[in-house]
């Protein structure tokens, strides 16, 4: 609301609360930076110009531009619950995101996303939220939990819900599925936003695909995929993950005419990536780095994300915005100097200032531990065939090829088992195949983070390391496990949904590093995340091969091989 004293400090006719003076103020609208002071009254942004504060700050030779906005992430990726991603997020100058609790939703439904909801009100990190639209994300894997347009109904008026989460299930798009579409009229109906999931450069799938209502897109992973998105009308977002890294690719489809329809996300980056290289700042410098103007990038990571979202109050400094504004040492490499959220210092050089809850109430319905049938050797054999579909990695992208090979063939190829187990319900079902591309040998890893159903994943080359891998997993109630020998070599416990630790990334790291350290002591040489890359080996939305519950699926035809 706004206040007399508000007002009256825009007008210059009282001390502002917070004026900072003499800095290089970007100014979003016209794109270019001016000398001048920037005033602070309650949280929000008042004024620029000349200005006196009760508190001011000397933002000489300094750059002053709006907080960072993430416009599409899952936090799960980051294992932390959101207190501790939030203070991870703002330390790097990113100040609010738009998070889609696909992950945990496909474990818990609808508690996942009243989760988040509640998280926001702890935080301050601003966490808007898009309602998971692939809940399954498929119905050839065995998921947690089911969302229906008619559950979506009920949290699509909420104000932090910005609109229908990824439609991944683009062949449901395409021909007209009726529950695919009774979700994209839900969000039309309350006039939210739609987020797409596609990769193609098939331009009628994808002329079919936009006809549905599919309003951005964070899939595209080359210049000619990218162009063609923009074509059709969708906001492209330039993904910078962990396991999928799209930026160089996507830049020279950006120009000075379609810049403003283009935004930056990291979909899913790993907390230690996001502490040491960096969050949407990271993706900011390196596009500077690599030619895009500093003007452009801050652009495409604040305001026009802001403006597609309806997120009214972020995106500039301009009057009546919340005052969320990051000081710059130098503007070429984006080096954060401070952090103010609504006007007050949380964060400098790296640091956050303040304390987030590492536990926010978790509501009814989300539990801990994994409801799992024992695993048996006979249940880890591979199905019995002529020739044999291997899954073949492609180094930092989340798509596989495919090789078929014979028996023959397969005692000299450098393969490892993939398994996934079925962890919900309590069914039993295993599925098991082939893959090529891990570098480790003599063990075994596991993680109940897999793609988009998050049933236990592992990948190995011998038998008695993945039983092993299974029962570790179940004894830290879900998590990450390296094993070898039969010994646990390194263990993550992420109790929450298979997906989230409890702790603070303070305490959390070193048990990442030690992950780390053990699977390069089988030999991991670290070219790609290993265990980033295999939660993805479950996503039967992704070409080419991919490992279910079921059995090996190919996209492509979306029909079980086994």
């Amino acid at each position: 609301m706004i206040s007399k004293e508000m007002l009256a400090a825009a007008r210059g006719e009282r001390k502002a609360e917070l004026v900072f003076k003499n800095g290089q103020v970007f100014d979003s609208y016209n794109g270019v930076f001016r000398t001048q002071d920037l005033a602070v009254h309650d949280g929000t942004v008042v004024g620029v110009g000349t200005y006196e504060g009760e508190l001011e700050v000397d933002a000489t030779d300094r750059w002053l531009i709006p907080g960072f906005i993430d416009a599409h992430v899952h936090l799960e990726s980051s294992m932390l619950t959101p207190g501790p991603f939030s203070r991870l997020l703002v330390a790097k100058g990113t100040t609010a995101v738009v998070a889609d609790p696909h992950e945990l939703a496909n474990v818990y439904g609808m508690s996942a996303i009243d989760y988040l909801l509640e998280a926001d009100r702890h935080t301050t990190l601003d966490i808007y939220v898009m309602l998971s639209s692939c809940v399954p994300a498929t119905d050839m894997e065995t998921s947690g939990a089911v969302l229906t347009a008619r559950d979506l109904k009920t949290r699509m008026g909420e104000d932090q819900v910005l609109g229908l989460g990824e439609m991944m299930n683009y062949p449901g798009v395409i021909n007209g599925d009726d529950e695919v579409y009774r979700k994209l009229e839900l969000a039309k109906k309350f006039r939210k936003r739609i987020d797409g999931h596609i990769e193609t450069s098939d331009r009628y799938s994808f002329n079919a695909y936009a006809l549905g209502g599919i309003e951005a897109n964070h899939e595209c992973t080359t210049k000619e995929m990218g162009e063609l998105n923009l074509a059709g009308g969708l906001k492209l977002m330039i993904r910078e993950g962990t396991a999928t890294k799209n930026l160089e690719a996507l830049l020279p489809a950006v120009n000075e005419y379609n810049r403003n329809q283009c935004m930056f996300c990291t979909d899913d980056r790993h907390p230690d990536h996001i502490m040491h290289e960096g969050h949407i700042d990271a993706i900011v410098r390196r596009a500077i780095a690599w030619g895009l103007a500093p003007e452009a990038a801050i652009l495409m990571a604040t305001l026009n994300p802001a403006q597609f979202f309806g997120m009214t109050g972020h995106g500039s400094l301009t009057p009546g915005k919340k005052a969320d504004v990051l000081v710059l040492r130098d503007l070429e490499t984006v080096d954060i100097e401070a952090v103010y959220k609504e006007g007050i210092k949380v964060a400098q050089d790296g640091e956050f200032l303040f304390t987030d809850p590492v536990e926010i109430p978790l509501p009814e319905g989300i539990s801990v531990g994994l409801n799992m049938k024992p695993v048996s050797r006979e249940d880890l054999a591979l199905p019995q065939r002529e020739t044999h579909p291997v899954m073949v990695i492609v180094p930092n992208d989340i798509v596989t090829k495919r090789r078929d090979l014979s028996e023959a063939e397969i005692q000299e190829a450098d393969l490892h088992k993939i398994v996934v187990v079925e962890r919900h319900h309590g069914t039993g079902n295993v599925g098991v195949g082939l893959v090529e591309g891990f570098d480790f040998h003599g063990g075994a890893i596991a993680s109940t983070i897999a793609h988009d159903s998050h049933n236990l994943i592992l990948a190995g080359d011998n038998d008695d390391d993945l039983l092993a891998a299974i029962e570790a997993v179940e004894r830290i109630d879900g998590g990450l496990v390296v094993v070898s020998g039969g010994k646990v070599l390194a263990e993550v416990s992420l109790p929450v949904g298979g997906l989230l630790s409890k702790e603070n990334y303070e305490t959390f790291e070193p048990k990442l590093k030690a992950l780390r350290k053990a699977l390069q002591d089988l030999g991991d040489s670290g070219r790609f995340d290993a265990f980033m890359t295999l939660g993805f080996l479950a996503l039967p939305v992704v070409p080419s091969l991919k490992m279910t519950d079921r059995g090996m699926f190919d996209v492509e035809a979306f029909r079980h091989i086994d």
